[in-house]
């Protein structure tokens, strides 16, 4: 009986040691609720921990918007037949007599190809000499050339036509269906029109982003917002570099939600709801609804306005709580717009920690009565 006794009491021992450790040895998706409010700044963490409402979705929902700058917006369309220096022009010249200035015997029309028009802006015609191109469009040319001529031969006609050069040529990068440099033509005077011409937009519209680099400055813009929007369709300037790319943004779902993944956006503005759909929503059996939290780095801007503090200077690490089972915690989530980098954790509930506590007491348990029922055996 003794010996009996004395196995039995080893059991218990087993079992009260695992039912000391079953709270903090057990697996799990990440810290609990409170263990992230325990690092709030009221309890000396380092983290804000702010309850999203209304007011504060509005506040955090505001992201840098995309778009042009004065510069690029209120600058007019260049006429695509103005000449540059280093553009390139083809002459057609005829005479009205037989045997002309330039024509031979028998022909009464010249052709003058690839007249390159120099870094002063000058080209040669023969008879003509040297005349200024640059800043002029073909016709104003075409008339400059026909006065110098017409006091050697009667009436001469004389056709300019013009091939973009230097000056007159932008860049075209990325996700399109042909990437090159294209001439600012009369058709592709302004940003959409080029993109056409360049075969359009080879990713999904919805997450399509140009950006414009012009002398140094640089401007980007959805797709959708330039159609949308005509004062976005800017014009055009020779040297111009046009990038098409995908969205870059991604963020982080962790903890008990269908997936543990980094998710790349999928339109302009995700909402908290969105985000949370589209990594298969909360995990039904472990997740805890009032404890979807979403980790930011916050800029001192919408940190001050979010917590109330005016005049912070520096970047403040906030974590803002929703809670789905409030009356309006939906629309709440619905409201707030999640941002480049942030990571959303979904804790789980309470009575999860508690169930798997239990599976493994209950295994304990029966390990235990499994050592008794054998020693006394």
């Amino acid at each position: 009986m003794k010996r009996a006794y004395g196995l039995g009491t080893r059991s218990v021992a087993v079992l009260l040691l695992s039912v000391s450790l079953a709270g903090c040895g057990l697996p799990r998706s990440g810290p609990s609720k409170s263990e992230i409010l325990a690092g709030s700044v009221e309890k000396l963490g380092t983290t804000y921990i702010v309850p999203v409402d209304a007011r504060v979705a509005r506040a955090a929902s505001k992201s840098p918007e995309l778009g042009f700058s004065a510069d690029f917006v209120t600058a007019d369309v260049v006429g695509s037949d103005v000449i540059h220096p280093g553009d390139t022009l083809s002459l057609v010249i005829w005479e009205n007599v037989d045997d002309g200035l330039l024509a031979s015997k028998g022909v009464n029309a010249t052709e003058l190809q690839e007249l390159q028009v120099d870094d002063a802006g000058f080209i040669f015609v023969p008879y003509a000499g040297r005349i200024r191109a640059s800043g002029n469009t073909p016709e104003t040319l075409r008339q400059a050339i026909t006065d110098k001529l017409k006091e050697q031969t009667p009436d001469p006609q004389v056709l300019v036509s013009r091939a973009a050069g230097d000056g007159a040529t932008v860049s075209v990068l990325g996700n399109t269906g042909a990437q090159g440099v294209f001439p600012i033509e009369r058709p592709t005077r302004t940003l959409s029109s080029m993109l056409a011409r360049a075969g359009g937009i080879a990713v999904d519209p919805e997450t399509a982003q140009i950006t414009v680099t012009r002398r140094g400055r640089t401007g980007s813009v959805w797709l959708k917002d330039l159609y949308r929007n005509p004062r976005m369709d800017i014009a055009l300037r020779g040297g111009d570099v046009i990038l098409v790319e995908k969205d870059t943004r991604t963020f982080t779902a962790l903890g008990a939600t269908g997936g543990q993944t980094r998710v790349d956006f999928d339109s302009p503005n995700m909402t908290a709801i969105e985000a949370i759909a589209k990594v298969g929503g909360l995990n039904t059996n472990l997740a805890d609804p009032k404890g979807v939290f979403i980790m930011r780095d916050e800029t001192p801007e919408i940190a001050s306005a979010v917590l109330g503090q005016a005049g912070l200077r520096e970047t403040q690490r906030v974590a803002y709580v929703l809670d789905l089972t409030q009356p309006d915690g939906i629309f709440n989530a619905r409201d707030f717009i999640i941002r480049d980098g942030d990571t959303i954790y979904v804790t789980e509930a309470p009575y999860v920690q508690w169930q798997k506590t239990l599976s493994v007491l209950t295994g304990t348990a029966s390990s235990a009565n499994a050592i008794t029922n054998a020693a006394g055996g």
